[in-house]
Order: C-alpha cells, then structure tokens, then sequence
C-alpha cells in the first residue's frame, strides 16, 4: 500500500473512533485496535518513505496534511 492509502484508512478511523458513542464499548475497542496497528503500519511507511516525524502524535498530524494535500489536489 502507498502512504497515502495507509493515512487515508488511518484518518477515516481516528474520525470513526470519534463518532462511536462511549456506551459502544465493544465497537470503541474494536476501532481503537486497527487504529493502533494502522498507526504503526503508518509511522512504519513514513520511515521507509523518509518523511520524518517527531513523535507519534506528529505523524498523525502529517497524515491528515497529507489526507488534505491529496483532497485539495483531486
């Protein structure tokens, strides 16, 4: 998968997790999983790629640039 593949399914996620309600545990907890290893497969490619980040945190910022880039330029 290209790192734009990869931050879109990993932006759609952070935005799914958001939207779940808190009494959907079960749900919650699923999407909080294949964010975390979408997470790590995103920081992973940022690396191979050499787009450089801080922290993890940065890295979920630059996916969502990266997200808009994409959007903008469509």
């Amino acid at each position: 998968m290209t790192l734009i593949e990869i931050a879109r399914i990993y932006t759609d996620l952070v935005k799914l997790e958001k939207e779940v309600p808190e009494q959907e545990y079960q749900a919650k907890d699923q999407i909080n999983a294949l964010r975390t290893k979408y997470h790590e497969i995103l920081m992973a490619k940022m690396r191979e790629d050499g787009v450089a980040f801080s922290d993890r945190f940065d890295a979920m910022n630059k996916a969502f640039e990266l997200i808009q880039k994409e959007k903008s330029h469509s």
